[in-house]
This record gives structure tokens, C-alpha cells and sequence, in this order.
């Protein structure tokens, strides 16, 4: 999840996070092309990932490109309507619903979590009665993560895995996994990021309508939208063909497992998507379609996100919608997740019209690995956006 990404920019030295500045198309040339596409994707791939897919959409169409294979086995390639986890992005589907709650006056927004689920988040100093709505979306409740508790996390090895990877959770234990830890700071007083906040998000939600937080991003975007290829598996393990082969290096220098089956994420990150399905979801959000002016606006409204700063600049955190500097220096809004062998890279610009989505099938088994993967990843978003202004 998007945590690894975290724990990426706060576990290597600020030189070597400064991303290669990206050069700007001159006056009078084209778009970002489908050639340049290709070459940016093709770096993706040289950085070790096995199967890159990208998608840009703009107000005039959009270019899509692959690279790499869909399988070591076969060699087949990426399937250009490939199904993928796409694992912390599901965060921002969950944000939208409850501000739309918000604008229907169905929750408020500083509304306690000790109003709506009483007794659940308690012990070790969790209070709450403290912790608002506001702050599970933004990410400045201090609840601990509770994925540091889960056995994948705790045996990151080939074995670990494959011992745990049919096996899932209800949220309420997810949240007393969090709960055997003390906060890591007062509500509000700083920012970190901890999907126990999405895990009681989507527990809220349920209770304010009466029906699971699935249904209502079924209802209130997928179907809207005619997102036809995004849906969440439930406890299911499995990911539809077409797709990918997902593959996890569990340590530097190591053999890639193929990590495909795996039962995990909730509110927190439990969608299943497509390149053009985010693109549309992410266009959508910010071009107003999916929230009155009022709650979008309260969405963008960030803190620093002191830990990505070094990987995005100028990185801040919204209601489920992180907002990153581009080297034209306009703003690009994203999220992005990673579950096993996947990630999910994107950036949108500031009135929608641009957005880019890409598919990494591999998750390095180093640090240095990692920052180059999304390094490469972040080049090829701002190069579209800044290209297509």
C-alpha cells in the first residue's frame, strides 16, 4: 500500500530522491505523443519491473502504451485492458462518498469516530471521541497502522506469503490490530500516514447508510461514471483475466515470486480496476463531476505530507487526494497504492483535463530499486501533464 511508498522516501538520503528534471515541450510543439509515450514507458520497464502499462487521457483523446511482458513464463504481453489491485487509490473512491454524505448532511466532517462506532477505537491512549471524520481522511487521527500487525508484513518471505494469502479480515479486527499500539501523536497534531484511517472511514459509512462501503462507491461513482472494470472481490484472492502477472522480489538480489493470489484490503485498499477506468474516475472527481464545488474544494485542502516531501514535491495531503509540485510548476493531484507485485502510479491535473494512470507489475526488493521504479513513473506523469497543458 501507499505506506511502502512512505517508508521509500523516509528510508533514503534527500540527494538521492531529487528527481531528473523533466524538459518542457517548446513553444509550438506537439502534445505529449504516443512516441514519447513509448520511450517513457520503456524506462519504467529498464528499471526491472516485468510488464508497464500506461494510459493518458486528454481533452483531444488519449495514447496508451506497454512494455515488458505480462508473464515470465509465456511472454506474452501486457493486456491493454489488464485488471489490477489497485490497492490505496481506493482511498480516494472512499473519500469521495463520505464527502458526498457531508454535502447531503448524513455525516459531518468533524463528526467523532466515538459517534458513529461507539467503544471501537479505544485502549493504549486511542480516544474516539477525539478523532474526527476530517482527520481519518486526511490522515492526522495518529491511529497506528495496522497492516505492521499482518503476517505478510511480519514474514515478508516467498513462505510468508504463500501461508497467508487466502486468508482475510474483518475491519473490526484490522482495527484491534491498531489498537494494541499507542497512538503516534494527538489528533490534528501532525500528519502520517495509517490505513487503519480508511479501515474505520469505510465502518462509518456503513453505518450512516446501512449498507456496505462497496455499495455505495458502486452506486455513488462506479455506476455513475459507467466504470464497468471497477469493483472490489470482497474476501476473493483472485484478480479476472485479462492481467498481469503480479510478481514480489522478497529480497535484494532474489528470485521474483509470482504473488497473483492474495486476500487483502478494505476501505483501505480492496478495488480491483482498470487504466481507463481510473483515468475516468480521476478525470471526473476533478472536473466536478462527482462532488458539489463546496466539498471538492475541501477535499484539495491539504497539510504537508512532510514524509513524501521528498519524493513529490511540495507533497500535501487533502480528504483522500494528495496534491504533488510538477517541474512546470502547476499541480498535479494524485494518490497511487501498491498491494503485492503491483502498483499503481497517477497523477490528474488541476481542472481534470489530463490525467495519466500506469500499471507496474513487479515490486522491487529494494529501496533503491523502489525509488527508481517510481522515479521513472513520476518523470512520465509530469511530462504528460506538463505537455499537455
Amino acid at each position: 500500500m501507499m505506506r511502502r511508498i512512505a517508508q521509500c522516501a523516509g528510508g533514503i538520503g534527500l540527494a538521492a530522491l531529487v528527481a531528473t528534471a523533466v524538459a518542457l515541450p517548446a513553444s509550438g510543439a506537439p502534445r505529449y505523443s504516443r512516441e514519447q509515450l513509448q520511450r517513457d514507458v520503456d524506462a519504467i520497464r529498464d528499471t526491472g519491473t516485468t510488464g508497464v502499462l500506461a494510459q493518458v487521457v486528454h481533452k483531444e483523446g488519449s495514447v496508451r502504451a506497454r512494455s515488458g511482458v505480462a508473464d515470465l513464463d509465456t511472454r506474452r504481453p501486457v493486456p491493454w485492458d489488464g485488471y489490477y489491485r489497485v490497492g490505496s487509490n481506493t482511498k480516494t473512491f472512499v473519500a469521495t462518498v463520505m464527502l458526498q454524505l457531508a454535502a447531503e448532511r448524513k455525516v459531518g466532517l468533524d463528526d467523532t469516530v466515538e459517534r458513529w462506532l461507539p467503544g471501537l477505537v479505544q485502549g493504549n491512549g486511542n480516544d474516539g471521541s477525539k478523532i474526527t471524520v476530517r482527520h481519518l481522511l486526511r490522515q492526522t487521527s495518529g491511529l497506528y497502522d495496522y497492516s505492521y500487525y499482518l503476517p505478510q508484513d511480519q514474514d515478508h518471505t516467498p513462505e510468508g506469503y504463500r501461508k497467508v494469502r487466502f486468508r482475510s479480515y474483518r475491519p473490526e479486527e484490522l482495527v484491534r490490530m491498531a489498537m494494541r499500539h499507542a497512538p503516534e501523536f494527538t489528533p490534528g497534531e501532525r500528519w502520517s500516514y495509517s490505513n487503519t484511517n480508511y479501515i474505520v472511514a469505510g465502518m462509518i459509512i456503513e453505518k450512516a447508510t446501512g449498507n456496505p462501503w462497496e455499495h455505495e462507491v458502486h452506486e455513488r461513482i462506479i455506476a455513475p461514471l459507467g466504470l464497468e472494470h471497477t469493483y472490489s472481490p470482497g474476501s476473493s484472492a483472485y484478480v479476472p483475466q485479462p492481467r498481469a502477472t503480479f510478481y514480489e522480489r522478497f529480497t535484494p538480489g532474489g528470485p521474483l515470486v509470482d504473488v497473483s493470489i492474495m486476500s487483502d484490503g478494505y476501505a483501505d485498499g480492496g478495488l480491483i480496476s482498470t487504466t481507463d477506468d481510473m483515468n475516468r474516475f480521476l478525470r471526473a472527481l476533478l472536473g466536478g463531476r462527482l462532488l458539489p464545488a463546496a466539498q471538492l474544494e475541501q477535499m484539495k485542502q491539504t497539510v504537508p505530507a512532510t514524509a513524501w516531501q521528498t519524493l513529490y514535491k511540495d507533497a500535501g495531503y487533502g480528504l483522500g487526494l494528495a496534491k504533488r509540485r510538477t517541474s512546470c510548476g502547476t499541480w498535479a493531484w494524485f494518490h497511487g497504492g501498491s498491494m503485492f507485485g503491483v502498483s499503481s502510479v497517477n497523477s490528474v491535473s488541476a481542472d481534470g483535463g489530463t490525467s495519466v494512470e500506469i500499471m507496474l507489475a513487479t515490486q522491487p526488493g529494494e529501496e533503491k530499486a523502489k525509488l527508481a521504479q517510481l522515479t521513472a513513473a513520476n518523470e512520465l506523469t509530469d511530462r504528460a501533464l506538463c505537455g499537455n497543458r
